[in-house]
């Protein structure tokens, strides 16, 4: 048993593995949606995890190699300090802190708050050589905007966890996200959240702080 295993964790895994059976993921795979499982009690997640070729795996060596994480909500930042203190102790910034008092014309204050922390993140980024994981849980206006960004030739994140939850514009931004070629784990559909995401986000830092 591990620092991060209390008998209730425990027995929570158990009984998610026991009712998924073989779901063909690998085991970085399988622990993202554990997770996801296991913070939303929902097992119809299941069949809508996506991941691009081995994003996990990309996801936990950024961490390793000191990435920082961008969320697109204080909540979802709040939800990943804990774990990140507890393991690799990265950096967590909220978007918002870049975001103007009102939102533009047109736009959203998450959207503006993401064009301008990409700008400084992405800035220190080049002399770390190490881009910053994003995590969307909320805002498909900011993911859109990240990947017109990344379009432009900013560079590109680390991974984008991208699980925007809603009705206008998040299943186009899911979509976009998809096609889009970049490091991704993503929920299809309209479920998502700053719960899930950073469900999802912890599961790495798990990973990563155990297998260094």
């Amino acid at each position: 048993m591990d620092t991060f295993d209390h008998p209730i964790f425990t027995e929570s895994m158990r009984l998610i593995r026991e009712q998924l059976g073989e779901t063909g993921l690998d085991p970085l795979q399988q622990q993202v949606l554990e997770r996801l499982i296991h913070s939303s009690g929902d097992f119809g997640l299941t069949p809508l995890l996506r991941f691009s070729s081995r994003a996990p795996q990309v996801g936990l060596r950024a961490l390793q190699a000191g990435a920082p994480i961008l969320t697109d909500t204080a909540m979802a930042a709040a939800a990943v300090q804990p774990m990140s203190r507890r393991t690799l102790n990265a950096s967590v910034h909220c978007m918002l802190d870049w975001a103007p008092d009102c939102a533009p014309q047109g736009s959203t204050r998450t959207a503006a708050g993401l064009q301008a922390a990409w700008q400084e993140l992405g800035s220190q980024a080049l002399g770390q050589q190490q881009a910053p994981i994003v995590l969307i849980g909320s805002a498909p206006t900011a993911l859109e905007a990240l990947l017109k960004l990344v379009t432009s030739g900013a560079l590109a994140p680390s991974l984008i966890i991208g699980m925007p939850v809603g009705f206008v514009g998040v299943v186009e931004s899911k979509r976009k996200l998809a096609s889009s070629g970049l490091a991704q784990i993503r929920l299809e559909g309209s479920r998502g959240g700053a719960g899930l995401v950073a469900a999802a986000m912890n599961a790495l830092f798990r990973a990563a702080y155990l297998s260094k």
